[in-house]
């Protein structure tokens, strides 16, 4: 999730919230790609997540990537949650997944550059720590009361009102993991269709990278149970967003919906303010009930943007949120997806002659198909096993007509697409064969 954003006055004028989202429009030859991906730490020789404080921990962790790496510390109050150096930073989720948000990277190469020495720095440290990661969409054994709780007041705030709002949201912080790459627009028409083409091929994202078979300790019959957590989550601020394929649809029609999704808080010296359920338009009206009489800046509608969880999400770019995370090949094969779709307009277009028949029923049913199924789900006749071989070879074009090699980043979606099996396939024949029913082995077989 997101740290604190910066920058910007008070808000004087209603167009300054569009305004935000504009001032992202960059030329289409400066588009670059951030990939975000979380993993959960985990002991050696116990299996338990890795707490936040002590001698083998996530602040013993970060401290020794300061003193090796020069990293630089991000606190809140006393307690460090968070480093950042060269524009990239590590952040922590609410159950301590440990997260990296890269820095904008011009190609794939760089990306996948950027993914590697971060594994192996953290490696270096949490190695002889008997400290390990796992890459895998949704911790497979650990219950609610084993996760450990960071220290961050904004998660504080969230933990209770997700427990008055959804079936699952305390289930989403504490015990999901995901990638993600955040891509540049050019204009807000460009916006338009790469929003729309992104949510409408989410359920391809979510069926290829499915890792989420099991949940306390057993198979919990669905691929991706990360993605079926999102849909019992809070629906004010989820989904497919279907007003989105509507004619009129831009950045001021996103802003509206944002303004009507309920706050969670404000952030003020250092402190998150418990605003939970009031209104940003009471805010800009300088009615607020938690700071009344004040103002907001537009750093508090970025905050309040990022508290927003559809499965793409606008911001100054747009974030592709539908996939599990999985292993190193699938951390990186999740921003060649969808590069090879978004920037190469041929590929845009034909992507999007490719969904633009489904409606929001469609949209909904393939979502659910996918966490369910993977490949194998189908809705309304449309089999995502054929939707995601279209996507692919079609991100493949994409990826093949800028000429830097990138297509061989897709190698594990293509193998899914030739075996029939993703991430969750493999490990439910693993645990129902080799590993003879046992989540031992799964600790292993996800290691980054």
């Amino acid at each position: 999730m997101s740290i604190p954003q910066s920058g910007g006055g008070v808000i004087e004028h209603f167009d300054q919230l569009a305004g935000l989202m504009e001032s992202g429009c960059k030329p289409k030859d400066a588009l670059r790609i951030g990939t975000e991906h979380e993993k959960f730490g985990w002991l050696e020789d116990s299996r338990m997540p890795l707490p936040y404080a002590g001698e083998r921990s996530i602040s013993a962790l970060f401290d020794g990537l300061q003193a090796r790496f020069g990293w630089k510390a991000v606190r809140e109050g006393d307690n460090v949650i968070g480093l950042h150096r060269n524009g990239a930073n590590i952040s922590l989720e609410p159950g301590g997944q440990f997260e990296l948000s890269g820095a904008m990277m011009a190609d794939m190469h760089e990306t996948a550059a950027e993914l590697r020495q971060h594994l192996e720095e953290v490696q270096a440290i949490a190695g002889p720590m008997g400290v390990r990661f796992m890459g895998i969409g949704a911790a497979p054994e650990w219950t609610h009361a084993q996760m450990p709780v960071m220290p961050k007041g904004r998660y504080r705030l969230m933990t209770d009102y997700m427990g008055r709002v959804g079936t699952h949201g305390t289930q989403m912080m504490y015990r999901t993991s995901t990638v993600q790459v955040n891509l540049d627009y050019a204009s807000e028409a460009d916006m338009v269709k790469k929003l729309r083409v992104a949510l409408a091929l989410q359920p391809v994202a979510t069926a290829l990278f499915a890792s989420s078979p099991f949940f306390d300790g057993k198979p919990n019959g669905h691929r991706s149970w990360r993605s079926r957590i999102w849909r019992g989550l809070d629906d004010s601020r989820t989904g497919m967003l279907p007003f989105a394929f509507e004619g009129d649809f831009g950045f001021q029609a996103y802003v509206d919906w944002v303004l009507d999704v309920p706050m969670y808080f404000v952030y003020r010296e250092g402190k998150y303010i418990n605003a939970l359920g009031q209104s940003f338009r009471d805010f800009l009206k300088g009615a607020l009930p938690a700071l009344p009489g004040e103002l907001p800046t537009l750093s508090d509608w970025a905050d309040h943007m990022t508290t927003v969880f559809p499965e793409a999400r606008v911001k100054k770019y747009i974030e592709m949120r539908g996939a599990d995370c999985g292993d190193e090949a699938h951390i990186n094969a999740l921003p060649a997806f969808w590069l090879g779709l978004m920037y190469d307009q041929t590929a845009l277009d034909a992507a999007w002659d490719l969904v633009k028949g489904f409606d929001a029923q469609t949209r909904e049913a393939l979502r659910v198909a996918a966490s369910v199924s993977a490949l194998k789900g189908e809705a309304n006749g449309i089999r995502l096993e054929s939707l995601a071989r279209a996507a692919v070879d079609l991100s493949r074009a994409g990826l093949k007509a800028r000429g830097l090699g990138e297509e061989v980043y897709l190698a594990p979606l293509e193998a899914s697409l030739e075996s029939g099996e993703v991430q969750a396939d493999r490990f439910l024949r693993l645990y129902g064969t080799q590993w003879q029913h046992s989540l031992t082995p799964i600790y292993e077989a996800t290691s980054l």
